[in-house]
């Protein structure tokens, strides 16, 4: 348990310093030697990269952040579960009633719960999953566009050519054997980490969404799915999405606004038998 929490407090951190740092070479690099041409200063193919940009990097961060301010613990119940001495550390949640979890990494009382995000601090629940969703998508188009330019960066800047599919799978550890030659630069060597770090977080978001849209319009979340109670679907999935992305879900596709009420709504009813 220690090291879910030591993860709770780096994991945030580092998503920080990885945004700060996309930002900074996107502006300060890419944009400059991709886009800028040398008789115009803004032009239009320049705009128009630097706006969609902004748009994913604006919805991550907004969705990411509204993640945090709608957190799924209950205002009622301050009640701590004494662990059983049994109990073993890598579980981190004791099921209560009603689709309710007490967090042993949150300390709290979470409404539906369906998994402890490390990367927001908090858990993902009835209140936030569809910020968490968002945050997922736009993350996933931010980093997968930012490797994209970066390819386009490292191609016209060092010549770099992914012409052939292998050149991708093999710079990073060319790179590495060339930097500690000296055959190439500490910024070369930084960008090509930073493709792979794009690349890294961009699967692992677009992982996350897919995995739990399909949990979401099965009326399901990954506390039962790791019961095994994935067979039975609770309503249709349109009434299922409807409940986590509200009636102007159109809304919160390019917004990060608040489309869904903050209020449990049927989830409630649930069947206690099927349940530890």
């Amino acid at each position: 348990m220690v090291k879910l929490r030591l993860l709770n407090t780096i994991a945030p951190a580092y998503f920080y310093t990885a945004t700060v740092v996309t930002f900074a070479l996107f502006f300060l690099l890419f944009t400059p030697t991709v886009f800028q041409r040398q008789d115009v200063m803004l032009n239009p193919t320049m705009l128009t990269h630097t706006a969609v940009f902004l748009f994913f990097m604006g919805n991550a961060l907004g969705n990411y952040t509204m993640t945090l301010w709608y957190p799924s613990e209950s205002a009622n119940e301050t009640v701590i579960p004494v662990c059983s001495p049994d109990c073993p550390d890598r579980i981190d949640a004791h099921y209560l009633l009603n689709g309710r979890h007490f967090c042993k990494v949150c300390k709290k009382v979470i409404l539906k719960r369906d998994h402890h995000c490390f990367f927001t601090g908090n858990c993902i629940g009835n209140r936030n999953m569809r910020y968490f969703i968002m945050f997922s998508i736009y993350t996933s188009c931010c980093c997968l566009y930012s490797l994209v330019i970066g390819v386009a960066y490292l191609t016209m800047e060092y010549s770099i050519s992914f012409e052939n599919p292998l050149t991708f799978l093999s710079l990073l550890p060319l790179s590495t054997g060339y930097f500690f030659l000296g055959l190439i630069s500490g910024l070369q060597f930084f960008l090509v980490v930073m493709l792979y770090i794009w690349l890294g977080i961009g699967l692992v978001s677009a992982g996350f969404c897919c995995q739990q849209l399909l949990l979401v319009a099965r009326g399901q979340t990954w506390c039962e799915l790791q019961k095994g109670y994935l067979s039975e679907s609770r309503g249709t999935w349109r009434a299922n999405l409807t409940d986590v992305f509200g009636s102007q879900w159109a809304l919160g596709l390019f917004l990060p606004v608040q489309t869904v009420e903050s209020v449990p709504g049927n989830w409630q009813i649930y069947h206690d038998h099927k349940h530890d």
